[in-house]
């Protein structure tokens, strides 16, 4: 655990001193989310029956934006050979740096969300929902991200290669992310789409990790 600990600390310390980053995720997810309403018009009854849609939709691609590289990194200056030879299981380095990249693109969506939320004029009664979706479901979307980042270390257009890899496998997340916000907003419980997202995650915590580590072994060989 000590050693789990050091190495999400290692990713954080690095991700602030390139604060650039992160700065970028959040930045990318406000602006495009402000910018729907110059796009489908200013009529507040329809930013606020679509806005958990665009939410969840821009919150997805702005996660996308540094997946690339959470892998990539180490793996070109070496530090990843050295992490693979080390005591620490690889699949709970996975899970490691998985941390780090949701506590530096996740969390920090997370807490802007509501904010954008309220400038969309979506209900007051769907954003404690939007909250704990979010809480849910953005961690699941940096664990399969984690997947599709270490199948495309030292691909030629592993930028590319990406995105069409695990935009497929967002859709539950996506799905149900919006489904538990607009069925507070229609006055019902939130509770069963929360309780599958967090199922999602329990699920994709071994499996990531697992096929997230073999890949890279596979990658190292």
């Amino acid at each position: 655990m000590t050693a789990f600990l050091r190495l999400v600390r290692r990713d954080l310390l690095l991700a602030f001193r390139q604060g650039a980053d992160a700065a970028l995720v959040v930045v990318f997810f406000a602006l495009a989310v402000l910018l729907f309403p110059f796009g489908v018009g200013p009529e507040p009854n329809m930013l606020a029956r679509i806005g958990a849609g665009i939410l969840w939709v821009m919150a997805l691609l702005a996660a996308l934006l540094s997946l690339e590289r959470l892998f990539l990194a180490d793996h070109e200056d070496g530090s990843l050979d050295l992490l693979a030879l080390a005591p620490l299981p690889l699949e709970l380095v996975v899970l490691a740096k998985v941390a780090a990249h949701w506590l530096t693109t996740g969390l920090p969506l997370m807490l802007t969300a509501p904010f954008l939320a309220l400038l969309l004029g979506m209900d007051a009664a769907a954003i404690p929902a939007l909250v704990p979706a979010l809480l849910l479901g953005t961690p699941t979307l940096s664990l399969i991200g984690a997947i599709g980042a270490a199948l495309t270390l030292g691909a030629r257009r592993g930028g590319v290669l990406l995105p069409l890899l695990i935009l497929p496998l967002y859709v539950p997340v996506l799905v149900f992310g919006v489904a538990a916000v607009d069925a507070a907003a229609a006055g019902l419980t939130p509770r069963p789409h929360l309780l599958i997202l967090g199922g999602l995650l329990l699920g994709a915590l071994p499996l990531a990790a697992w096929a997230s580590a073999a890949a890279l072994r596979q990658a190292l060989d």
